[in-house]
C-alpha cells in the first residue's frame, strides 16, 4: 500500500508536537504535509518580518525541526537562540537562516523547501499563504485589534477574525495536497492564532470541503489565556466552522486523561482550566467524538505526540478506505 497521505494544519507548538509523533511513520507509512499559519508578529519572527518584509519563520522552523530526521546537531543549531549580541539577542539561528535564504531565492516557500532538505525533514511544509498578512480581530464589544500578539494578550472574547488582505490565496501545492489527502487534521494549538487563521485564507475551506479526506480536529487540553477562557470542546469546533463558513469537521479528538494536580496549580495563576468535553453538544454538531489518553508527561500541559500520531494514523486508514469507496 502506498503511504497514507496526511495534511496537518495549524501552527505554534501544537502542530510541531503532532508532526514529531507522525515522523516515526514517514516516509514508508505516511506522507506528511504541514500547512502552517503565518500571522505571527511577535518575538524574533516579528522583528524579522518588520525589518526584512518576510513571512514569519518561527512556526515553520519548529515544524521543520519536528520533522527532521536528525534531531542532533543540525536541529539544535536551527533552534539555537542568541542570548546576547546587539541586534542578535532573541533571534534563533533557524529564523535568521530562513530569512537569509528567502532573500537569496526571492521565494519564502522555496527557502522552506531547501531548509527542509538540509534538515532531512520527513515531510513537506507550506505556509498557508505566501502573502504577508495581518490578523485582525473584532471583539464582542465591537473593538477591532490588529496583530496576533495584541490579539492574544486581550482578555476580551473574540467575535470574529479576518486576514488583511482578505483576498490572500494559498500556494498551489497546499491545494494539491488537500485534494489528495486521506486525512486532514487541525490542531492542536491556539484556536484563534494558530488554527483558525489557516481557514481564513481564500480557497482553503472550499478545498477541504471538496476533499474526500477524513477531517479531524485535536481539541486543546486547556483554556488559552487571552483567547479561549471558558471555552468547551464544542465551542472550539463551532468557532472553526463559523470562520470557515462550513461544517468542515468529521471527527473531534478529545482528551480523557485527567490533568494532574501540579499542572492545574501551575495554570491556575493564569485562570486557565482544562477544556470541558461536552460530548453531547459535539455530537449535536454532527461530528464523531474520539476520546483517548493524550496528556504528555511533564509540568507543562501538552499533547502526547506519540498518542496523537497513533490516532491520526488510524483515522488516515479510515480516510483511505473512504476515498477508495468513493
Amino acid at each position: 500500500m502506498e503511504p497514507l497521505r496526511i495534511v496537518a494544519i495549524g501552527g505554534g507548538t501544537g502542530l510541531s508536537t503532532l508532526l514529531h509523533g507522525l515522523k516515526q511513520f514517514a516516509p514508508n507509512e505516511a506522507d506528511i504535509t504541514a500547512v502552517v499559519t503565518v500571522t505571527d508578529d511577535g518575538g524574533s519572527s516579528g522583528r524579522l518580518r518588520r525589518e526584512f518584509d518576510v513571512l514569519p519563520p518561527g512556526d515553520i522552523r519548529n515544524c521543520m525541526v519536528a520533522l527532521s530526521e536528525d534531531e542532533a546537531l543540525l536541529s539544535k543549531l536551527f533552534q539555537y537562540r542568541f542570548a546576547e549580541g546587539r541586534g542578535l539577542k532573541g533571534h534563533s539561528f533557524g529564523n535568521l537562516f530562513l530569512t537569509a535564504l528567502t532573500n537569496l531565492t526571492g521565494d519564502f516557500s522555496k527557502a522552506v523547501a531547501m531548509s527542509s532538505e538540509i534538515l532531512a525533514s520527513r515531510g513537506r511544509i507550506f505556509p498557508s499563504t505566501a502573502q504577508n498578512v495581518v490578523l485582525e480581530a473584532e471583539f464582542e464589544d465591537g473593538t477591532i485589534v490588529s496583530g496576533e500578539t495584541r490579539i492574544s494578550k486581550s482578555s476580551r472574547r473574540i467575535r470574529r477574525l479576518r486576514l488583511v488582505p482578505a483576498s490572500c490565496k494559498p500556494v498551489p501545492e497546499t491545494l494539491s495536497a488537500i485534494e489528495a489527502a486521506d486525512l486532514i487534521t487541525f490542531g492542536p494549538g491556539s484556536l484563534f492564532t494558530s488554527v483558525i487563521p489557516n481557514v481564513l485564507v481564500h480557497g482553503i475551506p472550499a478545498a477541504i470541503k471538496r476533499s474526500r479526506a477524513l477531517k479531524a480536529y485535536f481539541v486543546n487540553l486547556m483554556w488559552q489565556p487571552g483567547e479561549t477562557i471558558g471555552f468547551t470542546a464544542s465551542d472550539h469546533v463551532a468557532a472553526i466552522h463559523e470562520h470557515a463558513d462550513s461544517n468542515l469537521l468529521d471527527v473531534v479528538i478529545i482528551n480523557k486523561e485527567p490533568i494532574r494536580p501540579a499542572q492545574r496549580r501551575k495554570y491556575a495563576t493564569e485562570a486557565a482550566k482544562p477544556v470541558a468535553n461536552d460530548t453531547a453538544k459535539l455530537e449535536a454538531l454532527g461530528v464523531e467524538v474520539v476520546s483517548a489518553d493524550l496528556l504528555a508527561e511533564g509540568t507543562i500541559v501538552r499533547h502526547n505526540s506519540i498518542a496523537a500520531a497513533a490516532i491520526a494514523m488510524k483515522l488516515a486508514r479510515r480516510g483511505r478506505e473512504r476515498r477508495l469507496a468513493a
